[in-house]
């Protein structure tokens, strides 16, 4: 027993003074590789968007922004590459828009105490950062001059905050209490205008008070006149350009194109012939309507007469080459312009 003992004994020796027993003791433990500077986000597959306010364009460069949980996606179609945000606090991406130069994005997402972030779209890294809201951020937007941004809340937080992001302080501030999915503000930066269920709002900022005042003060506020389609969703909002920039147009969930005048009053509205109205964007020469099953229509903002339907994108896969014929869809283009759009306005 006791050679075997003496054996057993010499061979755990041996063992223990082996090559690589050794250079796993030579390790120091509780400290593992830092493998953050090999690793890098390539490619996202998906996108966590659920409404206008969670995409948004370059309209310099093209460059697509939309969220993927808590990653923000910059997406260069010419090039059909992607490069990436990743936001620090991990929480979801609720809303996205680009600064009107570009060079910036600002974000808002849910969770607890959300922030809403400012980043630098070619460094991507986080310029500035501010939390006054509690539940979510429903919808963000710079001001035409880049100088404020604004955020609402989600229905429970119920504020809306003018933000000096540049100052990192709010200078203006109310409550709302609709639930509220979009905002767009007017070329002159006078005033902001609110979307939702059964809510359009004008809000007025006073610059002359907002730039002297270094503390939040009230918003003012004054509600749209809806008159008999007040009981209507409305999805979308977007402030008019050049010769309509007194105007604010929106859509409705029901397929209406609507029209505010200067006034707040809802002048004039057409259908738009869908199931569903989405999104809308507004130019000096067109507007344009995002609708059910990839619809997109176009209007003339001075009438708000029919102009076209544009035609659909081509089925992934697709061999693009091999299409030797243009064809109008059956409910779009030149059908629907001898129905007669124009004389649906009311």
């Amino acid at each position: 027993m006791s050679v075997e003992g003496s054996t057993i004994t010499s061979r755990i020796k041996n063992l223990l003074r082996s090559p690589s027993i050794k250079l796993r003791r030579s390790k120091p433990r509780g400290k593992r590789e830092d493998i953050s500077s090999k690793v890098t986000l390539e490619k996202v597959l998906g996108i966590t968007v659920s409404g206008g306010r969670g995409l948004a364009c370059d309209p310099r460069t093209g460059l697509v922004a939309y969220p993927a949980g808590c990653v923000v996606v910059l997406f260069n179609p010419r090039k059909n590459k992607q490069h990436h945000i990743l936001n620090s606090s991990r929480k979801t991406i609720t809303a996205l828009a680009f600064s009107p130069d570009g060079k910036y994005l600002v974000t808002g997402e849910s969770g607890h105490m959300p922030a809403v972030r400012v980043w630098d779209v070619a460094e991507r890294t986080q310029v500035a950062e501010i939390q006054e809201h509690k539940y979510g951020v429903a919808c963000v937007a710079f001001s035409p001059s880049s100088k404020y941004i604004v955020s609402v809340g989600y229905q429970h937080d119920m504020i809306v905050n003018v933000w000096s992001w540049k100052k990192n302080i709010v200078v203006a501030a109310n409550k709302v209490s609709s639930k509220v999915t979009a905002v767009s503000f007017s070329e002159d930066c006078s005033y902001f205008v609110t979307a939702g269920n059964r809510h359009i709002k004008f809000w007025y900022l006073d610059d002359s008070k907002t730039s002297k005042v270094n503390a939040t003060v009230p918003l003012l506020g004054r509600s749209g006149l809806l008159g008999e389609l007040r009981n209507n969703f409305f999805t979308d909002v977007a402030c008019g350009r050049g010769k309509k920039a007194d105007s604010t147009f929106c859509i409705t969930s029901s397929g209406l194109l609507c029209e505010f005048n200067e006034k707040r009053l809802l002048d004039k509205w057409v259908e738009l012939r869908t199931t569903v109205a989405n999104c809308i964007s507004v130019n000096h020469d067109y507007i344009f309507c995002g609708c059910a099953d990839g619809t997109v229509r176009i209007f003339n903002p001075l009438n708000l007469h029919f102009v076209t339907t544009l035609p659909k994108p081509h089925f992934l896969g697709m061999d693009i080459a091999s299409v030797t014929e243009a064809r109008y869809h059956k409910k779009g283009g030149r059908r629907l312009e001898k129905l007669g759009w124009a004389e649906q306005v009311q």
